[in-house]
């Protein structure tokens, strides 16, 4: 049933009005009254009574009139469970993200959000095992690439270089490798499901650094856990910029083979099921989070 139908007529009931009605929602005269009598025909009732002096609600009208009603009641119902219908962000936003960025980058922000959007809710799970958005019902994700999925579309949020590095404690017990073939001398630990980065010299020599294939002793799934083990002094490994910029700064980490730097272009990018609307709840979020993490980063200082 057109629901816009049904508003035109709920207007032209209360104002026993066709016309105005019609120009009260954008329509010409002619177009209006077209609409309902296409409603009346669906319905096959005569939901008006029409001469040239005046128009009245038929019987059909008087009974159908509550139920209308409730029809553009109901519709506003449902899109504002949906965060739609009107101009403020509203509904619940379900976001996933890596546990290690959001704790340190996201969480903080959260209730400056909350209180700028207060008919919002936040439905969060932080963590690093990857969830299907799709399958998941999330609105948006935290991704570090933009997936080729054609169900999916991203935006990004920021750049994310890495760095290889160790505690002065490993390195002063194990020597500082020079060379990327040192590497396979020393204890690598791995992130569970990384594949391969190239670590390039000056001179444009690449060497392919797979600690997870090369057999690493300690291969961890969780962020926060593979920086702490390597400030424990476990071994070395590869880390987001953003995640140990501030160890670099205080020594407690050291930069590894600095010579052969890490080759990645990589960003953290802010996913989303694609659909021929961005619904309020996931665009605001998505600026919001833009415009509080946009340049100057504070890991972006070279250490």
């Amino acid at each position: 049933m057109d629901t816009d139908a049904i508003r035109l007529f709920v207007r032209a009931a209360e104002r026993l009005n066709i016309s105005h009605a019609g120009r009260e929602l954008g329509l010409a005269p002619a177009v209006a009254g077209a609409r309902l009598a296409k409603l009346e025909k669906t319905l096959k009732a005569d939901l008006l009574h029409r001469s040239t002096r005046r128009v009245s609600l038929s019987l059909e009208g008087e009974t159908f009139l509550p139920y209308a009603r409730d029809i553009l009641a109901q519709e506003r119902a449902a899109l504002a469970a949906l965060g739609l219908g009107n101009d403020t962000p509203s509904g619940t936003l379900r976001f996933t993200a890596p546990s290690t960025f959001a704790q340190r980058y996201i969480a903080p922000l959260l209730p400056d959000f909350l209180q700028r959007y207060p008919q919002m809710q936040l439905d969060l799970r932080f963590s690093d095992a990857r969830f299907d958005l799709i399958d998941g019902s999330y609105d948006l994700a935290l991704r570090n690439a933009l997936p080729e999925d054609a169900n999916l579309n991203g935006r990004k949020l920021c750049d994310d270089s890495h760095v290889l590095c160790a505690a002065p404690a490993y390195l002063r017990a194990q020597g500082i490798p020079t060379h990327p073939d040192a590497l396979a001398s020393h204890t690598v630990i791995a992130f569970r499901g990384f594949s391969s980065v190239d670590l390039v010299s000056s001179a444009g020599e690449a060497f392919a650094y797979q600690p997870e294939k090369s057999g690493s002793r300690l291969v961890m799934d969780d962020g926060l856990s593979m920086k702490r083990a390597t400030l424990a002094g476990a071994g070395i490994s590869l880390n987001s910029r953003w995640s140990v910029h501030e160890e670099l700064a205080s020594g407690t980490l050291q930069v590894v083979l600095a010579d052969f730097p890490v080759d990645t272009r990589s960003a953290l990018w802010l996913v989303y099921p694609k659909s021929n609307v961005l619904s309020a709840k996931v665009r605001v979020m998505i600026d919001f989070l833009v415009g509080e993490l946009a340049d100057p980063l504070p890991w972006d200082t070279p250490n």
